[in-house]
């Protein structure tokens, strides 16, 4: 009889194997594009600094995958776009496919984390989500509260709150626009937020730019 520490044993030796075996979905696709999209995930990757070459190399398809998925989605949308455009129906049938679309992006969004969690901490998962939506989350943050110094703990709380949840709408954007708009959707309602909370945004930040000039420039 296999004691219980032998069978903890194999079921951790399952999953070594299968999160080893991650292929890149490259089947099908324009090789330059392949080049391009593995490039661009590597360099994500770098930034980790992971001295485990085998798993720098399994996080590194994995992000690629997401992009190929991404990619076919969209792909896929606008295909279905284009037809519906050339029938009397257009209108209701668009409306259809991006719901389609949106139902197909959420099916996928947690998958991805789930796989970098076989290699990666929490830690380095949103590093890697900073990564694919140009670290948006942290200079927002850091602009947010060096314009505004006296900003209360829990209002620091709630704006990094709102930035990282803009930052999983970003990555699931089409193009890099569409990313920094799913931002700027929750940089206004961080501008709202502070207004209702008695802050002069446009005293605090013409202040904020007179620091800024003060000290070279730096933020």
């Amino acid at each position: 009889m296999i004691q219980k520490s032998g069978i903890m044993f194999l079921l951790l030796m399952a999953v070594v194997i299968t999160a080893g075996a991650v292929d890149l979905d490259r089947e099908g696709r324009d090789p330059a594009y392949v080049e391009s999209i593995v490039k661009r995930s590597q360099k994500i990757v770098d930034k980790l600094e992971l001295t485990d070459t085998v798993a720098a190399r399994e996080v590194t398809t994995i992000i690629a995958n997401r992009y190929f998925k991404l990619n076919d989605i969209y792909e896929t949308r606008d295909a279905k776009v284009k037809l519906a455009k050339e029938t009397l129906t257009g209108d209701a049938k668009q409306e259809a496919v991006e719901a389609k679309k949106d139902a197909a992006l959420y099916r996928t969004h947690f998958a991805f984390p789930a796989d970098l969690s076989l290699y990666l901490d929490a830690k380095q998962i949103d590093a890697v989500k900073d990564g694919m939506t140009y670290g948006v989350v942290m200079v927002t943050y850091k602009a947010t509260v060096d314009m505004i110094p006296t900003l209360k703990e829990e209002e620091k709380a709630q704006i990094m709150a709102w930035l990282v949840e803009a930052r999983e709408f970003a990555m699931d954007a089409e193009n890099s626009n569409k990313k920094h708009a799913a931002f700027g959707k929750y940089k206004g309602r961080i501008n709202n937020y502070l207004s209702k909370r008695g802050y002069d945004l446009v005293k605090e930040r013409k202040a904020w730019y007179e620091r800024i000039k003060a000290r070279g420039g730096k933020i």
